[in-house]
C-alpha cells in the first residue's frame, strides 16, 4: 500500500511522465475542460473511469458515490448533471456499474447501515420493480449480477427523467444515456445497450419536463392531469 509521502513522490513523476512525451501536457490540462462524457459510477476504490476508459485528462467528467446511483433529491449528482449537460455540453451520460458492488450487496441485507439506510433503500427499491425476473433466477450470484444491471439501467431512468437532460436533447439531439457495467474478474466493460430512445419515449409519458412534446401528438393520460390543474388555476 503507498504510504501518504509517497504520493507526492508519484504525482511528480507523473507529471516528468507526462510532460516528457507531450511538451504541451500542461498546457491543455490547464485549458478549459470540454469533455464529451459524464461517466456517474461507483466509489468503489478497484473502478476508476479514466483508466478502464482509456480516457486522457479532460475527456471525461466525473461523479462516483457508493453503487452508482442517481436520486433525485441529491442535490451533489442533480448539480454534475446540471453543469453536465447545461454548461460543458456533454454528448454522452454513462452510468457504470460493477459487478461485486459492496453496496448493492449492503442493500440487499437484513442489518441496521445507520446513515446510509435511506440511501440503499432505493437498491431495494429496484428489486421490488422487477423482483419477478429476479425471483426467477435460482442462482443466488446471477440474481445478484442482474441485480447490478438493474440498478444500472434504472439510474440511467432516473438521468432520463431529470429536465435539463429532456431541453437539451430536444434542442441539440443530445445527450444520450449509456448503461455499462464493468466486470472485475476480466477487467472489460459491458454495455447493456439499453434502447434510449425507447425509454426516453416511454417515460416522457409521465415525466415530461419540456414545454414542447418531444413524440407524441397531444397529451398522455398523466398529462392531462397537468393540463386540468393548469385549467383550474386559470379560472
Amino acid at each position: 500500500m503507498i504510504t501518504y509521502d509517497q504520493i507526492f513522490e508519484k504525482n511528480r513523476q507523473w507529471v516528468a511522465s507526462n510532460t516528457a512525451s507531450n511538451v504541451n501536457f500542461l498546457e491543455h490540462l490547464a485549458a478549459d475542460q470540454k469533455p464529451d462524457y459524464l461517466y456517474i459510477g461507483c466509489s468503489d476504490s478497484r473502478v476508476t473511469a479514466e483508466e478502464l476508459m482509456g480516457v486522457a485528462p479532460g475527456e471525461v467528467f466525473v461523479h462516483r458515490n457508493i453503487a452508482n446511483m442517481v436520486i433525485n433529491i441529491d442535490l451533489n449528482a442533480m448539480s454534475v448533471i446540471e453543469y453536465a449537460v447545461a454548461h460543458l455540453g456533454v454528448k454522452h451520460i454513462v452510468v457504470c456499474g460493477h459487478y461485486g458492488c459492496g453496496g448493492v450487496k449492503a442493500a440487499m441485507q437484513a442489518k441496521d447501515l445507520g446513515i446510509m439506510n435511506p440511501w440503499l433503500r432505493n437498491i431495494r427499491d429496484v428489486y421490488r420493480l422487477h423482483h419477478a425476473e429476479l425471483d426467477k433466477i435460482e442462482d443466488t450470484t446471477k440474481r445478484y449480477d442482474r441485480l447490478v444491471e438493474l440498478n444500472v439501467q434504472e439510474q440511467c431512468v432516473n438521468v432520463i427523467k431529470t429536465a435539463v437532460l429532456q431541453q437539451m436533447y430536444l434542442k441539440n439531439g443530445y445527450p444520450t444515456v449509456h448503461g455499462w457495467v464493468f466486470d472485475l474478474k476480466t477487467g472489460l466493460l459491458k454495455d447493456l445497450k439499453l434502447d434510449f430512445e425507447h425509454i426516453l419515449h416511454d417515460i416522457q409519458e409521465i415525466y415530461n419536463l419540456s414545454d414542447q412534446p418531444m413524440y407524441a401528438e397531444g397529451g398522455s393520460p398523466a398529462q392531462e392531469i397537468g393540463q386540468l390543474a393548469k385549467t383550474d388555476a386559470e379560472r
